[in-house]
């Protein structure tokens, strides 16, 4: 294991330590029917271990129903029937209190090519008028864009070339009781569009219901801070997980490490909101873990804190707020 994940939480505090388990397939076929909300009330698609590692194919946001640039979300789409997830993978031991975490290994484009969809939805997006904050004007024209999309980069255009950055905008646990959209954020991870939800990275999130019940699924090819006009380059994938339990380790919303920072993410509206969850959690996370005290671990915040915007478009905004690693002390 590389020098990082060896002295993460995961490797240091997870049932597992960082040692990868057998390997499920989570393929279309496995998979079935694709879930279109979080909670703990559909039956398991999977069962497995701490250390598992599990190969998901996944779908874009749109479940594949727009193919070309002729295809309009208004007329291809059924809403809220959009976001489709693989899952709920069911976590042996997993119990409230404890802390699921998901290694991101891999992230691969899969199906014919152009394989990235974006597209202007009517009254979505963050500089449209929308559901939550509705105007008289006329929403922008349905337009669709197709991406080719490779390991080796995302073609916008003929004259420009993007850089393939993957993540996972769609990743969380069940909440306790409800049962939410998988369009929506919140404190069991879900819909956060995030960017730093990538390959190397580690997510933890906080078990609210026994094993767990992991979704994961909308996997981008890329995508610029606050996901501006509501949709990123959406592709069909195969993302590779590894999954390990820490247990009694109470957290109260998604954290994220990688090689560089520790970040702590939230997600409400307003994006102030959103803001100050995540920057709460980061100070609550320096006090336990650091050697902190509140408001030392303010004003360190104040002086060397970095903001991410995940979105500025679901029905919760998400921020991550993060320190790099080398301005702290060992945990």
């Amino acid at each position: 294991m590389s020098d990082w994940f060896s002295s993460s939480y995961m490797a240091r505090k997870g049932v597992a330590k960082g040692v990868a388990g057998k390997v499920h397939h989570l393929t279309e076929a496995a998979q079935g029917e694709y879930k279109y909300v979080y909670g703990a009330y559909a039956e398991p698609v999977l069962t497995i271990a701490p250390g598992d590692v599990v190969v998901a194919e996944t779908l874009d946001a749109f479940g594949g129903a727009i193919k070309t640039v002729d295809d309009l979300p208004s007329q291809k789409l059924n809403f809220p029937f959009v976001n489709p997830q693989n899952g709920p993978i069911f976590v042996e031991g997993a119990e409230k209190g404890d802390v699921l975490c998901v290694r991101i290994e891999r992230i691969v484009p899969r199906g014919p090519q152009p394989a990235g969809t974006s597209a202007l939805i009517p009254e979505f997006g963050g500089l449209a008028a929308n559901a939550g904050t509705p105007m008289l004007n006329k929403p922008l024209p349905e337009r669709v864009m197709k991406y080719e999309v490779t390991e080796q980069g995302v073609r916008f255009n003929d004259k420009i070339m993007l850089p393939y950055e993957p993540f996972i905008g769609t990743l969380g646990v069940s909440p306790e009781i409800e049962a939410v959209l998988s369009l929506q954020p919140d404190y069991w991870g879900g819909n956060m569009d995030l960017p730093d939800v990538a390959p190397g990275a580690i997510l933890y999130f906080p078990v609210q219901t026994k094993g767990a019940y992991l979704f994961l699924g909308d996997c981008h090819g890329r995508q610029g801070d606050g996901e501006l006009c509501g949709v990123a380059v959406e592709i069909n994938s195969t993302t590779t997980v590894q999954v390990d339990l820490i247990k009694s380790w109470t957290i109260g919303w998604p954290r994220l490490e990688n090689a560089e920072f520790f970040m702590a993410i939230g997600s409400a509206r307003p994006m102030e909101d959103a803001a100050r969850i995540a920057y709460r959690e980061l100070i609550r996370w320096l006090v336990a873990d650091f050697g902190f005290d509140e408001l030392e671990a303010y004003f360190l915040l104040t002086q060397a804190g970095k903001m991410r915007v995940g979105n500025m478009v679901d029905p919760k905004y998400t921020l991550g707020a993060s320190i790099r690693k080398d301005f702290l002390p060992p945990a």
